[in-house]
């Protein structure tokens, strides 16, 4: 079917955009790549605009052979994984129930669950709870707290409602319990929701700083992302004169911004890796359940 001139006109104000938004949203980007591969006398004499220029690995061996950095990321990688598989199990055994039309509590507990994402106690009482059960600088301050996330809930509910009821019955029949429809049933049929939780989940881990601003006075079990603050907002003089060494007054402040630069690659460098993998679920994943009409 051809098109009119007004639609042909219309289609192209929109790829025009879309082309602008992709390169207002991705020249950044590069431009923090491009910066951390460049040599320190290029970055000084801002010759850097869009390609390294005087490629060097510099940056990176002096953030790589910096301890702090490793410490940190090893803490991100445990609150990650631990907290992501954690939150994934709670998720799960939230939301089945809530989704079984015979449970009776079912509405009462749906109502109180969505209460929450509007009100809460406040930072104050959260902080004086969290003290009083002892999580104050031990690791689990960073997973228990958020064990549930209420949005993340709604959406697998909805994903385990969009299962056809008589496949439950005919498992029931066959002798199964809840706990075996949830595990061999439900879970496999709702994968790609789960998976696009996960990430959820993860990036909400891995980006997570505030918890560890709060409960985390130890430095060795605070997270990347503190380290990433140091770095990037209070520009800490210890941390830039541990990784610049011996190096004079001028280099090590040009030598600061590429720090900032690779600091910022390593720290996003896993999740932009892992993304790919599980992109394929990510539409399919939200609209799972959806209500149809």
């Amino acid at each position: 079917m051809q098109k009119s001139r007004s639609d042909r006109l219309f289609y192209g104000f929109v790829y025009l955009l879309t082309i602008l938004a992709v390169v207002v949203t991705l020249y950044p980007f590069l431009y923090v790549i491009s910066i951390s591969f460049s040599s320190v006398d290029a970055i000084d004499k801002q010759k850097v605009a869009l390609w390294p220029v005087g490629f060097t690995l510099s940056g990176y061996k002096m953030v790589l052979q910096y301890r702090e950095l490793w410490v940190s990321f090893y803490n991100t990688l445990w609150y990650t994984v631990v907290g992501t598989l954690l939150n994934i199990v709670a998720t799960c055994l939230a939301a089945f129930p809530l989704s079984r039309q015979q449970f009776f509590l079912r509405r009462k507990l749906n109502f109180f669950i969505a209460f929450t994402m509007y009100f809460s106690g406040g930072l104050i009482p959260v902080y004086m709870l969290i003290t009083s059960l002892g999580l104050y600088n031990t690791r689990w301050v960073m997973v228990l707290p958020v064990l549930v996330i209420t949005f993340n809930v709604m959406i697998c509910r909805s994903a385990f409602e969009g299962i056809p009821n008589e496949i439950f019955e005919s498992a029931s029949i066959d002798g199964a319990n809840e706990l075996t429809m949830l595990y061999r049933l439900a879970i496999p049929i709702i994968k790609p929701t789960l998976a696009v939780l996960t990430l959820y989940y993860a990036v909400f881990h891995w980006n997570n700083f505030f918890s560890a601003l709060l409960y985390l006075g130890k430095q060795d079990m605070q997270p990347l992302q503190m380290f990433l603050r140091r770095v990037l907002i209070m520009a800490s003089p210890e941390v830039m004169q541990k990784m610049g060494g011996t190096m004079t007054t001028g280099a090590l402040a040009v030598s600061t911004l590429q720090v900032r630069y690779v600091s910022i690659v390593v720290s996003i460098l896993p999740i932009v890796t892992i993304y790919p993998f599980i992109q394929r679920y990510f539409v399919k994943g939200i609209t799972l359940g959806a209500v149809k009409g």
